[in-house]
């Protein structure tokens, strides 16, 4: 692994100890993905989003350009969030950084699981890890960076996170 990898690496989980919930229920989700879905129609994004708590899919929308395939995307990050622990970005670059190819060294279904960038972990502070956001449609770093941004700002607005 490169001091790169290590950088990038560090950074991603830097990502999911700063974006922690207080709460999380089926409102908070319906609140986040309305303000995704605003978010890619405002910016003409062909995306699919859903938020899915503990396997239940909470919130669930296909923009303009998106097809049946994102949905499949969705499920697949979604599934490698939550066998993992981390975001599904993360996972696959972590694969790479220690030489490896997720598709190959998983020994995973690639049918079920793919560590392509765009699926987060939902993680409520008093309950850990309980669900997953995702985006599909976009260049996996793009997803990655584009759940990660508006995640961001979803908390600081709803003061679940200090300003930096």
């Amino acid at each position: 692994m490169t001091e790169a990898d290590a950088e990038q690496l560090a950074s991603l989980l830097a990502e999911e100890d700063r974006l922690v919930f207080s709460q999380f229920d089926h409102d908070t989700a319906w609140d986040l993905g309305s303000r995704l879905r605003a978010a890619a129609l405002q910016g003409k994004l062909p995306v699919a989003i859903a938020i899915r708590r503990n396997g239940q899919c909470l919130f669930h929308a296909a923009l303009p350009g998106s097809s049946a395939d994102n949905d499949g995307w969705l499920l697949r990050k979604a599934a490698v969030v939550e066998r993992y622990g981390h975001s599904s970005y993360f996972v696959g670059c972590k694969f790479r950084a220690d030489g490896g190819d997720f598709d190959i060294d998983s020994r995973l279904d690639v049918a079920v699981f793919a560590a392509h960038g765009g699926a987060f972990p939902v993680i409520c502070g008093t309950s850990g890890r309980i669900g997953t956001v995702a985006v599909s449609g976009l260049p996996q770093l793009e997803d990655h960076q584009f759940v990660v941004t508006h995640l961001e700002q979803f908390l600081l607005d709803s003061k679940q996170i200090p300003a930096r």
